[in-house]
């Protein structure tokens, strides 16, 4: 049996082979467009330098956003996440769950987590040894713990969570911009050599004005080939544009984040606006460009949900006035704006007043 690195490494080389396909896929169709079609058999100049103008603004920036989500790096947990050593050694020690669990409340009762385990446990990643942010899960591909991770992706080869997901959304756009191009310019000359190739089965072919040479066989291919990515890649785009509207990730569609008052698909949900700017930011002016604009910090996002267990609420309401029951949180000026004006971040218990901010890098 072959030494367990040596698999590893075979793994990894066979995790380009999508990546691999799709952009040969894409030099191919480079080089059928520009030069067998706008250079061999378009005969108009004003048509060729459209076409062409048009297709290089669509290309440079399919090709840049797809890089993007290739090559930016999974988001993971900033080390306030981590437990400190003595909390380690004591919770690999321990064999009995329930306290494991007590090491482990007692090491998040000062991180921003609201989510729990279906079964209401701390959220705990044995792999990566840390304590998962909300949103955050592990990836069995990369084998990191990623922030606001959606899935893992074979055609980018690479996790989609929050360091990249607008550069993967800006991905499937701009190649469904560029597919609907190409089949559309592509489609008139289509048609003339799908007829010319017909009639010269017939035997019955009248003069022709485009030429007959190998030209025919790219512009065929290269509409079939258009046309089946588009009709492909317009059900995801849709899909994930739907779970934009909603503030969802891909996981948590399947599996609904559980929250104090139970599992909630729609807790991160702050209207469709709000949703739409923590994944593109602010200023519009950059959501159409792959450059990172999401707000936040990946570990942290703001609810609409007010979490207070009732058994808290009942003890607070008869030894203190309700109004100081409630602590409100710090957030980053990012959450402020996406939170003001209809809703509020709020948690219980006068241990929450401070709390670790941690900043993590999207690259």
């Amino acid at each position: 049996m072959a030494p367990s690195h040596v698999l590893k490494c075979c793994q990894k080389v066979l995790a380009w082979v999508p990546v691999a396909f799709i952009a040969l896929v894409v030099a191919w169709s480079y080089y059928a467009y520009v030069v067998e079609l706008c250079v061999f058999t378009i005969s108009s100049t004003v048509e060729k330098v459209v076409y062409l103008v048009v297709f290089h603004l669509s290309f440079v920036m399919f090709v840049w956003s797809y890089g993007k989500t290739i090559f930016t790096s999974p988001a993971t947990p900033s080390n306030e996440f981590s437990l400190t050593k003595l909390d380690k050694e004591q919770y690999e020690k321990e064999t009995r769950p329930e306290i494991q669990q007590e090491i482990l409340r007692r090491a998040a009762k000062d991180l921003p987590i609201y989510t729990t385990t279906a079964s209401r446990a701390i959220r705990y990643c044995d792999r990566c040894q840390l304590i998962k942010p909300d949103r955050c899960h592990h990836c069995s591909a990369c084998d990191v713990c990623v922030l606001k991770m959606d899935h893992h992706c074979p055609w980018v080869n690479n996790c989609v969570g929050f360091s990249n997901y607008k550069f993967f959304l800006l991905f499937l756009m701009y190649s469904l911009l560029y597919c609907l191009f190409v089949a559309a310019t592509v489609l008139q000359y289509f048609i003339k050599f799908w007829t010319l190739c017909r009639r010269k089965a017939a035997e019955n072919c009248p003069k022709n004005e485009l030429p007959d040479t190998h030209a025919k066989f790219h512009v065929l291919f290269l509409f079939f080939v258009a046309a089946m990515f588009f009709i492909s890649i317009l059900s995801l785009f849709s899909y994930h544009c739907w779970l934009v509207g909603k503030n969802r990730s891909t996981i948590e569609t399947f599996r609904a984040p559980t929250f104090r008052n139970g599992p909630d698909k729609n807790g991160f949900s702050l209207g469709c606006s709000k949703n739409l700017r923590e994944v593109f930011g602010d200023e519009k002016k950059y959501w159409l460009l792959p450059i990172f604009t999401s707000l936040g910090d990946g570990c942290t996002f703001p609810t609409r949900l007010v979490i207070m267990d009732p058994e808290q609420l009942a003890v607070s309401s008869q030894n203190e006035p309700a109004k100081s029951s409630v602590t409100t949180r710090p957030l980053s000026e990012s959450q402020n704006r996406l939170l003001s004006g209809d809703c509020q971040w709020v948690e219980t218990g006068p241990e929450e007043e401070n709390v670790k901010s941690g900043f993590c890098n999207p690259f």
